[in-house]
Parts: structure tokens; sequence; C-alpha cells
């Protein structure tokens, strides 16, 4: 699996060497023909303009010019193809496992109170988000993220998306193609406020005659001071004009500052995104869903274009003796206010419709890196209605390759009573099953040879800590966590539950008799899902209830050795290794 990306990686390596050496053969050059073009120039001064002397300067100054544009466009094809190397090198971490590494854990959007996100390691250290995420702006980050918490798709766009990722995940150099422009443009927190502004159609100035009499003002002055030179009353009054200006720009021009704010916090690599969607743009899809984001882009290209045109008529900002001349002569804040203001009128009702678009783009990548990086995997088949789950080769997305343990299942509308001894699997199965039904309802590839499943929500009850601060303890936490899914389950039948080792918290006694309530209560709820436990008396109530049914995984011992082979087997715990690993360890 590592082979594809290996080989990208030695074909643009080695295409990187030649590169490098022409890069630096081209700087010696630059030297030279700067010194050169100096010499020349020295002598088309003392020979007094002599024509060779011109005709060497001239040859000289176009190979200076075209030696630093051949530099600069080298240099652009060096990034690219580092840029590409990099984006190799990670899926390939993401192979071997060596992704944990990776800097963006989705840090902010980790909710302890979440359903499941948490307990299935969705986002934070270690978790699915760290281990596939792609995005590089904002908005990608946002929807990737958005999939992955919240999947709200209906079974026909579940298939759309099927087809979008599966399209995408055929063609990796593409793939990297469009990542490493993305990554250009770079994640910014002020994105979603400098869209939201983009979309304010809000007027500067709604005056038609104060908008015609201040672009009509510096033109009549300018006229005026030129034509002082042969009218002397003329320039007193092209003087005149000039000082109304001046004060025009003393008083009102914070008023065009304030409007135009938005263009000095927009991103400098506005070009960027030109190039990310002229090649969406450009791109023939076969999937509905792709397509249909490239024509929701429609004229993004050339209104990204434009806004940068805007945008780099604000950039004299940066030199104050030009900003001056230029507010004070051509009421240049006025003049680029008016520009936004028609830029906005054109096309602030698309704007967050282009962002949106990428991001959504984006988050479709990022899922379809999951078979080039995960062995085993599928599109599922979808269905609306029932409560099933069938599976052949079920694995965890996150365990790598080669030591990766998949099972086999047939849920049809059951509760899962799985029991076992410690470290035998039971936590890693649950969450195996929770991560997959995840994934299939994002649309995305699963972690299994075969799959059919229902829509089911997701609530866990896993990870379950004490609170010091609320004065909560372990087990009043679990308390309300199985509150909380008791009556998710009880308005929800869809709803797939995930408890582990229920009521760990307390005594033996409390725990048998709660856990027992909650099943019981479950079942009647018509709930569907699975319970881990250590209580073996658990596993008794699949005699009384048809739905219940019971799964465990066991151990071996050899020559003193325990060894777990993680695999899923119908009936009870038959093993217990509790006193055999407090030997292990000596007590």
């Amino acid at each position: 699996m590592q082979s594809k990306f290996q080989d990208i990686i030695a074909k643009h390596q080695a295409r990187l060497e030649w590169e490098n050496r022409l890069f630096d053969r081209l700087g010696y050059g630059k030297i030279l023909a700067v010194l050169a073009l100096v010499v020349c120039i020295t002598f088309l001064f003392a020979s007094r303009f002599a024509v060779p002397a011109i005709f060497a300067t001239l040859a000289f100054f176009a190979v200076s010019v075209v030696l630093w544009v051949w530099h600069y466009r080298l240099d652009n094809k060096i990034r690219y193809a580092k840029g590409i190397v990099a984006i190799c090198n990670r899926h390939i971490c993401r192979i071997t496992g060596d992704w944990a590494n990776f800097d963006d854990i989705g840090k902010e959007f980790i909710d302890p109170v979440h359903p499941f996100a948490c307990d299935l390691d969705i986002v934070g250290a270690k978790s699915f988000f760290q281990f596939l995420n792609t995005t590089r702006t904002w908005h990608g980050r946002q929807a990737f993220a958005g999939d992955l918490l919240n999947p709200a798709y209906t079974i026909e766009q579940i298939k759309e998306r099927q087809r979008a990722i599966a399209e995408l995940s055929k063609d990796i150099e593409f793939a990297n193609d469009i990542q490493y422009y993305l990554s250009q443009i770079g994640i910014n927190p002020l994105d979603a406020e400098l869209i939201d502004e983009l979309a304010d159609s809000k007027p500067f100035m709604k005056s038609i005659v104060l908008k015609f009499s201040i672009c009509f003002v510096p033109v009549v002055t300018i006229i005026l001071l030129l034509s002082g030179f042969w009218v002397r009353g003329l320039f007193w009054a092209g003087a005149l004009f000039f000082v109304v200006q001046h004060l025009l720009c003393w008083f009102s021009g914070c008023k065009a500052r304030e409007y135009l704010g938005i263009m000095s916090r927009l991103p400098y690599k506005l070009g960027k995104y030109v190039h990310v969607i002229d090649t969406l743009r450009m791109r023939d899809f076969s999937s509905h869903k792709l397509n249909e984001i490239k024509s929701r882009l429609g004229v993004a290209s050339v209104a990204v274009k434009e806004l940068e045109k805007i945008s780099n008529a604000l950039s004299i900002m940066s030199n104050p003796i030009v900003y001056v001349i230029f507010n004070w002569f051509l009421l240049w804040d006025f003049y680029c206010a008016f520009l936004l203001e028609r830029w906005k009128g054109k096309y602030s009702h698309l704007a967050g419709e282009w962002f949106a678009a990428i991001g959504e783009f984006e988050s479709l990548l990022a899922f379809s890196h999951l078979p080039n990086v995960c062995d085993g995997v599928c599109l599922p088949e979808v269905r609306e209605s029932g409560k099933v789950l069938e599976a052949k080769g079920l694995g965890h997305p996150l365990l790598q390759n080669s030591s990766r343990v998949c099972n086999s299942l047939r849920f049809d509308n059951n509760i899962f009573i799985i029991s076992g001894s410690n470290m035998s699997g039971k936590t890693t199965f649950m969450r195996t099953v929770g991560v997959n039904l995840l994934l299939a309802r994002a649309g995305s590839f699963v972690c299994a040879s075969e799959m059919t499943c229902s829509r089911f929500d997701i609530i866990t009850s896993m990870r379950i800590a004490d609170d010091l601060n609320q004065g909560v303890s372990t087990f009043y936490a679990e308390l309300k966590r199985i509150k909380m899914i008791l009556d998710v389950v009880g308005q929800n039948k869809d709803t797939m539950f995930l408890i582990d080792e229920i009521f760990k918290g307390t005594n033996s006694v409390d725990r048998l008799a709660g856990a027992d309530a909650v099943i019981t209560k479950l079942q009647g709820l018509g709930g569907a899902g699975m319970v881990s436990t250590h209580d073996l008396e658990l596993c008794k109530l699949a005699d009384m209830h048809d739905r219940i049914v019971n799964y465990s995984f066991s151990e071996d011992y050899q020559d003193g050795s325990i060894y777990f082979d993680y695999k899923l087997r119908k009936g009870q715990s038959k093993t217990t290794n509790a006193r055999f690993l407090m030997e292990m360890v000596g007590i």
C-alpha cells in the first residue's frame, strides 16, 4: 500500500535534484547578468549612448528579466514538488501508524457531552480527525469536523457522497495536487467573519448625488490645477477644490476606511483561491455530487479575481507617502470603497456558497484517502429502515494494517451483552462498531470487506470521569450518562447505544442490580445496542428476552503467558484473567 506513495515521492525527488541544481545555476546567472548590465550602463553613459552600448544594455536587461522570471517559476516548481513529497509522507505515516504526531487534533471540537465524540475517539489526541484530516482551509476543516460529529444525511445524499468519495479516491495525483494548492490558502480563524462581511450587501453610501460628487471632484481638481499653469485663476479654483477634498478625506475618510476594513483582513493569498476554483471548474467529474459542487462555484473565479484587484488597489497603504498623495488628490479610500460596494452588489449573495462548496469538497477529499491508507475497506449499503448491522472483516481504521484484527457479525435489532476478561477486546470492538457506523452515515468508506447497516444514530457511555469542581463522582457521572441514553432511546428508536463496563464505579451487588434494570428498560423501549460487562450474571438476561444475545472475547494461556486473539464469539465468556494479571505484576 505504501508503494503507490513511494513511487510518487521518488518521481518528485528525482525532479527536485535536477531543479535544485538548475535553481542554483540560475541564481549565479542572475548575479552575472546584473553585473554585466551595470557594466553596460556604465559604458552607455561613457560612450554618450552609442548604438552598440544601447543594444548591449537592452540585451543584458532582457536576459536579466528572463532569468528572474525563470528563477521565480522554478522556485514555485520546487515548492510544489516539496509539498507533494510532504503530502505523500503524511499518507505513509497513516499507513505505518506514525500519524499520532500530527499537530491538528481538532481541539476546539472536543465536547465532553457530545453523544459519542470522545468515547469513539472522533476528535482529540489519537482521534480519527487527527488520523484522516487533510483539510487545509477553515471551511474545509469545519465541514470535515461536521461530517464526523453530525452526519445528518439522507439515504440518497449518502449514496451521492459515496460515489463522489469513491471517484476522488481513484486519482491520488489529482488529490495531491488540489490538496497542495489548498494548503497555500491556509487555515485562517477569521475566515468565517470575513465571509459574513463579504455576504453583507449593505451599501457604503446611499446618496447617488454624493457618490457622483465624490467621483467628480478629483477629476475637476486635477484639471483645474493643471490648467492653472496657463490660466492663473484656474489654479486657485483647483486649490479650493483640493482643500474641499482634503477636508472630505479628513472628516469622512474614517467611514470609508471602516467599510474597507474587511479588505485589510482578507487573506493575502486570494489568488490561491482562484487557482483552486479554476482547477475544480476545469475538472471533468462523473459523480453528480462533485459536479454539483463545481456548479455552485459558478462565477467565483471571476469574482475573487475582482476582489483581489480591490485588495491590490488598497495595498498602497503600505507606503504612507504614496497613500497620502493618492488620498488627497484622488480620494483613493472612497474610490476603493465604491469598488467594494459594487462588488458586493454583484456577488455578496453568492460569496458564502462558494467557500462552503470548497469546504464540502475538502471534506469529501479527506474521506477519499481512507481506501489508500487502510486495508480491507468497502462502501457499505446503508438502509433507511430497520436496525441492522451485517459485516464481514470489520476492523478499526485507527489500528495499523499489520496488527488489525477483524471480526464478522450479524446484528438485527438486538442487544448484545459482551462479556470477557480484561484486555480481551470488548471496548475496542464496540468502538469499531461505532466508528464504522459513523463513517457509513457520512457516506464514507468503512473498514470492512462487506457491510450492510441501517442509518443509526449513535450514543455511547465509555469514558466516564469524575468532576471534582462539580462534586460529581464517577458513578454519578455514569448514572447521568445512562439516563441520557434512556431518554434518547425512548425518543429515537433508530439509536445504537454502546455502553462499556456498565456501572463499573460501584460495588458488585449494586452494579449487577443496576445493570439488570437498565438493560431490561432498554429492551422494553425497543432499543438496540451493545453492553460490555465483567458480570457473567448479566448474561442470564439472554434466557429471558429473545432480542438479547450473548457474545464474548477470551484468551489462551501458554507457558505462563497470556494470549489474546481478539475474536468475537457467540455465547458468554468462559474465562477470567484478573488473578493471572495480578500475579504477572507481582501482587
